[in-house]
């Protein structure tokens, strides 16, 4: 080695990939414990210049015609990712086994192909033979769709020379070894390196390219952060076992925004979108039930409708049970305090159990108010009027907090005939002659109230109150 040149010795984590000049026994990222080991010396020389590959040109000479969208055949898809799939993309899809990524992207393989764009499926975790049947089953068979079945990154870069497609899906990245590279399939090093083979092609030759990831037990992305940092579009894919629907969430996006959310049905046939899921979250009852209310949650850009269920019941134990499913276990904790402190609601000798409604997850702040009606009218037997929903962030002094995209939030409940709205006080209200405590949204009228003991009035959900149900003024 020459002179002035010296390597310096570094010990990475196998988990996560980080890296330390020391050995330590636990790692300092991830806090795993033993994971720490030597990784090979890295020359602390000084790089070159070198040619350069392309010559720099000012940005508006640039041409974008080449990364226009190119929708996937899937419009629930096409609304996560901005518009649709973008050339020479690096997407990353993560979800838990068994939620359907698998037959996700089939699909949108499936209708890339029927639109006369060659496509190139990767499969590592099965055969080829028992993807064709998951095709059979959901009519993905095409001649544009080619099927590959292997774990070798070699063999991956030859088959996308001879097939020459323009859209990639890779399931999954964790599967797929790289020749040369220490490590088994899976590890830091060797997902390094398929991911950097995988968006180096991609780049070079303008070719689309899906990467499906596993999660951790705590559902994050599994492998090195440095998996989120190369791709272009990072998607999590949600669902309960339990329920049918699936919802795919942007958590990076260089080509559209982050907030957006799709969602799809999954069932024995295939996965479908779902262009208007609010239904499957509100349950339709043929009298009023005690201990349900309605709120509006933004899933993204999109207003939907979740009902919220809660059940009451008195205990002989000393630690009454509080059991959730769907909601933020935390808030309704805070809830509680809140109704025993300000509304004098007494439940710390009372079994809580509260829900929602299809498998939907409300964790929401603007859902506390929701929660409030729900558990007031579970505690006394009174259910909330017909036709009512509830939205509003509940402090700690029991004040309702503002909501963000309110007027997106009313507009979506009076389009599905809900007839009464009672939201946290707003400064900006629309012009025009009304009352000062409410006003008229497409028919439906608008109730702002300023803490969360005045909506329990306003809904008669009270201990005086009588058990028959009056409407509201």
């Amino acid at each position: 080695m020459s002179r002035g040149v010296r390597s310096r010795p570094a010990y990475r984590c196998s988990e996560c990939g980080w890296e330390t000049a020391k050995w330590v026994g636990r790692c300092g990222e991830c806090q795993a414990w033993g994971s720490v080991a030597e990784a090979a010396a890295v020359p602390a020389g000084r790089t070159q210049a070198t040619p350069v590959s392309t010559p720099a040109v000012p940005i508006g000479q640039v041409s974008v015609e080449e990364s226009a969208f190119r929708s996937s055949g899937v419009a629930e898809l096409d609304r996560v990712l901005g518009g649709g799939l973008v050339p020479g993309a690096a997407i990353l899809l993560a979800g838990e086994p068994g939620v359907g990524k698998s037959t996700l992207l089939l699909e949108v393989a499936a209708q890339t192909a029927r639109l006369r764009h060659r496509t190139l499926y990767i499969t590592g975790e099965e055969s080829a033979s028992q993807v064709r049947l998951r095709a059979d089953r959901t009519d993905a068979v095409h001649d544009e769709l080619y099927l590959a079945a292997e774990t070798d990154l070699g063999a991956v870069l030859s088959h996308i020379e001879q097939v020459k497609p323009t859209l990639i899906v890779v399931d999954s990245i964790q599967t797929i070894g790289a020749p040369g590279v220490d490590g088994v399939p899976g590890g830091v090093s060797q997902v390094k390196e398929v991911a950097a083979a995988l968006v180096r092609v991609a780049k070079t030759r303008n070719i689309t390219t899906v990467i499906v990831g596993h999660v951790t037990k705590d559902g994050s992305i599994a492998g090195p952060r440095v998996l989120e940092h190369v791709v272009d579009v990072v998607l999590h894919f949600e669902g309960d076992r339990n329920s049918r629907f699936r919802m795919v969430r942007a958590m990076k996006n260089r080509f559209g925004p982050v907030d957006e959310v799709g969602c799809f049905d999954l069932a024995a046939e295939g996965i479908r979108a779902v262009a208007d899921p609010t239904g499957l979250f509100v349950e339709h009852h043929s009298k009023q039930v005690p201990g349900t209310c309605v709120a509006v949650t933004m899933e993204g850009r999109r207003p939907m409708l979740a009902e919220v269920q809660a059940l009451v019941a008195p205990t002989p134990a000393e630690r009454p049970r509080r059991t959730t499913s769907g909601v933020d276990s935390s808030r309704v904790s805070m809830v509680l305090a809140v109704l025993q402190q300000h509304c004098g609601i007494r439940l710390h000798n009372m079994d809580v159990f509260v829900s929602t409604v299809g498998g939907a997850r409300v964790h929401e702040p603007a859902s506390d108010l929701a929660i409030a009606v729900a558990l007031a009218g579970a505690t006394f037997g009174i259910p909330a009027p017909t036709g009512v929903v509830a939205m509003g962030e509940i402090g700690l002094a029991g004040e309702l907090r503002r909501v963000r995209d309110l007027p997106q939030r009313l507009s979506e409940a009076a389009r599905l005939g809900f007839k009464v709205a009672v939201v946290p006080s707003e400064r900006h209200r629309p012009p025009g002659p009304r009352s000062p405590e409410s006003w008229t949204v497409d028919g439906m009228q608008v109730l702002d109230v300023g803490d969360v003991a005045t909506a329990l009035g306003l809904l008669r959900i009270t201990k005086t109150r009588a058990r028959a149900l009056r409407p509201i003024d």
